[in-house]
């Protein structure tokens, strides 16, 4: 089941200047004149530790090989270093969740059902009938579980202690390598700093190092429980460190295919292959499913790009849903003066285009990030013409979530949303007007749009900047069809609301696609306190596969090679 990494460079680009240590000891930078046979050995050097003594004794990889006839094999690729990712690795280092010896959960029932087996991980137990029963803001079950084993009662405003603890089972980590674009923390590191995060401080920690234990190192004064973004950033980066997880890291990496390998069943020496997928569809009984194959290319020093190429007995989608901005799909949308993100929006503040024009911006959109560019606005006194598709008594809308003590600001642009909408009789905009119930149907050259009412009325305003901001979609590029035949709507984006990834409930696997894994925002867990539960449900999932294996290699009188 084990063995190792193969990073292909065909082409060359100037290696990173510091050298990387892992464990106390460092990993050589290596020449343009060694082989790619020599730098596998020394990658098998330092993994055969983790990979057991066997992956010492694989036959080298040389240049010229093919791809496929390669055996060297990594349980677990995780694509996304985000809190996700992380939490994920974090368990597959082995890292064990067991009931606290005090710990006395609020729920009577599970409770119960925990001490059942106290002496078993939470890893090692059936999540299924752990789970039922429980309620929660996910509409993944165990999800829901891992977040009430976190935080007991959290959605009635405690703030009560995890009944669990931790303990590091080395023997139980399962290799795995996690590759993100930027450093770990994902798409922390790039969102707006002048916000506060909609989730307290300590839902936003991963298990093992308490949030406010980290923060209050950091800072003297911690006004309220609700931090800034580039903190959040700073800890998930800080947590990969403290954890000795830096090891399966690798940061700018970039993933160009993902696809899966196929072998021949009437050959037994023939060589994993790709197929294409109507030859596959043709002759879909002569094939078995194989490993995958992972490829992309790493930024090095200089910007230039090393190529690699990765197999994996399973893949872990955790990128997340904020790659690409959701688009209106309406005429002169590709205009310079439309938006479609926070950063692009604040730039243009900051640069001083906006300040002092008459004209309003126009904000589309009824979720928290519009409700962001509504305060950014407001505060730098620039009139905001605000247009959602909803009626603000719409009970889905987020705002109706929020506990109005916790949320002010939230509820200050809610209350203007209800009281200071658009009116035909009056045709006067204030400093804030909003439209319910209306839609863009065009931008035009001359920095107008047309507005459409649900009844049908149309009206054109003259705009100094347009924001749309109504969602995202993840970049699942990489994967056949972009990823969407995974989706609950194999028609559909991929989005977190509309068209998650469609999964087992349990093991987070893809039902459209045996061992490729999704967490996350993909599954529509766009909250940290929930996205750790993906963690939870794979971890478990490969552990139970793993044990099955072992026990069918004992059965069929297994010596000593690797099963």
């Amino acid at each position: 089941m084990v063995c190792g990494i193969l990073w292909v460079t065909a082409m060359r680009g100037p290696k990173p200047n510091a050298p990387e240590t892992v464990r106390g000891r460092e990993l050589r930078n290596y020449s343009d004149t060694e082989t790619e046979g020599e730098i596998f050995n020394s990658l098998v050097q330092y993994l055969g530790d983790n990979l057991g003594p066997k992956v010492k004794g694989m036959p080298l990889v040389e240049e010229t090989s093919l791809l496929e006839d390669s055996s060297v094999t990594l349980p677990m690729v995780i694509i996304g270093n985000g809190p996700s990712g992380i939490c994920l690795s974090y368990m597959l280092s082995g890292y064990r969740p067991y009931l606290s010896s005090e710990a006395i959960h609020p729920n009577a029932i599970l409770h119960s059902k925990l001490e059942e087996a106290r002496h078993l991980s939470i890893v090692d137990q059936d999540l299924e009938y752990l789970s039922e029963g429980l309620e929660g803001r996910s509409s993944n079950p165990v999800a829901v579980l891992f977040d009430t084993l976190l935080h007991p009662d959290a959605d009635f405003g405690y703030d009560s202690p995890s009944i669990l603890h931790w303990k590091l089972e080395q023997h139980h980590s399962i290799p795995h390598l996690v590759l993100g674009k930027g450093p770990p923390g994902g798409a922390w590191h790039n969102m707006e700093g002048s916000m506060l995060t909609i989730s307290f401080g300590n839902w936003m920690e991963l298990p093992g190092l308490k949030f406010k234990d980290w923060i209050s190192s950091k800072r003297r004064n911690l006004k309220g429980d609700r931090v800034m973004p580039e903190e959040i950033a700073r800890y998930y980066k800080h947590y990969v460190k403290v954890m000795g997880l830096q090891k399966n890291f690798r940061e700018n990496t970039y993933i160009t295919s993902v696809s899966r390998l196929y072998r021949d069943q009437g050959d037994n020496g023939s060589q994993d292959r790709d197929i294409s997928a109507k030859h596959l569809q043709n002759q879909k009984s002569k094939f078995i499913k194989r490993n995958w194959e992972i490829r992309g290319y790493q930024r090095v020093a200089g910007g230039s790009h090393v190529p690699f190429c990765l197999f994996a007995e399973n893949v872990a989608l955790a990128t997340g849903t904020l790659d690409s901005p959701a688009h209106l799909e309406v005429e002169g949308e590709e205009f310079p003066f439309v938006f479609h993100s926070m950063p692009e929006f604040g730039a243009a503040i900051n640069s001083g285009k906006l300040c002092g024009r008459v004209d309003p911006v126009l904000i589309v959109g009824s979720g928290l990030t519009a409700a962001d560019a509504v305060l950014c606005a407001y505060n730098n006194n620039i009139p905001v013409i605000h247009v959602f598709r909803r009626r603000v008594t719409d009970p889905s809308l987020i705002f109706k979530q929020l506990p109005k003590k916790l949320y002010p600001e939230y509820h200050k642009v809610y209350h203007m949303m209800c009281t200071q909408s658009y009116s035909a009789d009056s045709d006067h905009l204030s400093d804030y007007t909003s439209f319910p119930e209306h839609r863009v149907l065009s931008f035009k050259s001359d920095m107008k749009c047309i507005l459409q009412s649900v009844s049908g009325l149309k009206k054109i305003f003259k705009l100094s900047a347009a924001v749309i901001l109504i969602g995202s979609h993840p970049n699942l590029s990489f994967l056949k069809e972009q990823g969407c035949y995974l989706g609950r709507n194999s028609s559909q984006p991929i989005s977190c609301k509309g068209n998650p990834v469609e999964i087992d409930a349990y093991t987070y696997e893809c039902v459209k696609e045996a061992n490729l894994f999704a967490l996350g925002p993909l599954v529509g867990d766009n909250f940290v306190r929930f996205l750790k539960g993906g963690a939870l449900g794979v971890t478990r999932c490969l552990v139970t596969r793993q044990k099955k294996k072992q026990h069918l290699f004992v059965q069929r009188g297994g010596g000593d090679g690797v099963a």
